[in-house]
């Protein structure tokens, strides 16, 4: 938030903001930070774990791509909730590992829109329907690494440039500068 706006429109205290004020320190949205989810995640479990003297269970890698493309509203703390939920919720046979399957269905929801219902799949020639796929894969997978081209292409398996050409002729606006 604006606090100088907040002030202004007499929502903040201002004695507060120049209390609170002394080294300000921007702190980007978790959306902006997804590199960071795999190691809080891991912070998360291992911290619940201890602290019901388990061993933590290992997040599989579908798990984790749900995790990385959800926006995160809700930030840090929307992740450890999700975490802690998923290990109070989960059976006991199944404490080893955190699938997908295992998610809250708000962070799955997203990775279920690729495949449309049947009846528009069957209404579509193959190749309309190959692009469509494509091209809704390509966009969460290019939202997952915070629109850094070089990294969707590496965990894609795809060369750069020839990423950048799949995603021209899918119509899809790559960011130039998300290979920082």
């Amino acid at each position: 938030r604006d606090l100088i706006t907040e002030i202004a429109e007499n929502r903040f205290r201002e004695d507060l903001y120049y209390r609170l004020n002394v080294v300000p320190v921007h702190i980007p949205p978790l959306r902006e930070r997804r590199d960071d989810i795999a190691a809080l995640s891991d912070h998360f479990i291992r911290r619940y774990a201890a602290d019901r003297h388990a061993p933590p269970p290992e997040i599989s890698a579908d798990a984790m791509a749900a995790l990385q493309a959800h926006d995160w509203p809700g930030n840090v703390r929307e992740l450890r909730n999700v975490i802690e939920r998923v290990l109070i919720l989960a059976p006991g046979d199944r404490l080893g590992q955190i699938d997908v399957d295992m998610l809250p269905a708000e962070l799955v929801r997203g990775g279920a829109d690729i495949l449309p219902n049947t009846e528009s799949i069957t209404a579509i020639p193959l190749k309309e329907a190959r692009e469509n796929f494509e091209r809704e894969y390509l966009r969460i997978q290019i939202n997952r690494f915070s629109g850094n081209i070089s990294r969707t292409a590496t965990f894609i398996g795809m060369e750069r440039s020839a990423l950048h050409r799949k995603l021209k002729l899918l119509g899809l606006t790559d960011n130039p500068d998300g290979d920082n």
